[in-house]
């Protein structure tokens, strides 16, 4: 069975969190961040909460053009590659400046932020094409519902 939007949605948040919020809980003191022990977590954890809330408006999108399509599902390869478009889209509003409690970013900051965004996005990729598979057989037949 393939995802539903909903169960998509619903494993976008759980894995982006869980998934995502450890690699970011283990990998936040190691990027040169160039600020404090606090405040990297606080801007990491506010960029995993970002990612979480645009990828939520990508599934959205993602739906919409998934109708043109005979199986009504992207291949498993481009789930992998969106991470250009939602990373370039996130890394602009950051950019920006419209992203809460993040100030404008640094060279230095730039590079953070596209390490931690590559290593979470491979992460939960990973996890949702492999273990999540395997552990939870169940989890695919329910359309990719947790609820």
């Amino acid at each position: 069975m393939l995802p539903t939007l909903w169960g998509r949605i619903q494993s976008r948040i759980v894995f982006t969190l869980v998934i995502g919020g450890l690699v970011t809980l283990f990998v936040t003191p190691l990027l040169p961040l160039g600020v404090g022990f606090g405040s990297k977590y606080r801007i990491t954890f506010t960029v995993l909460v970002t990612v979480t809330v645009i990828g939520i408006l990508w599934e959205l999108l993602y739906h919409f053009l998934m109708q043109w399509r005979w199986e009504k599902d992207w291949p498993t390869l481009f789930g992998l590659l969106t991470f250009l478009n939602e990373g370039l889209l996130v890394w602009a509003l950051l950019l920006a400046g419209v992203v809460p409690g993040i100030e404008g970013l640094t060279g230095l900051q730039s590079l953070s932020y596209w390490i931690l965004f590559i290593l979470v996005w491979v992460a939960v990729w990973v996890f949702a094409n492999g273990p999540m598979r395997v552990f939870s057989i169940h989890w695919r037949f329910r359309g990719g519902r947790f609820v």
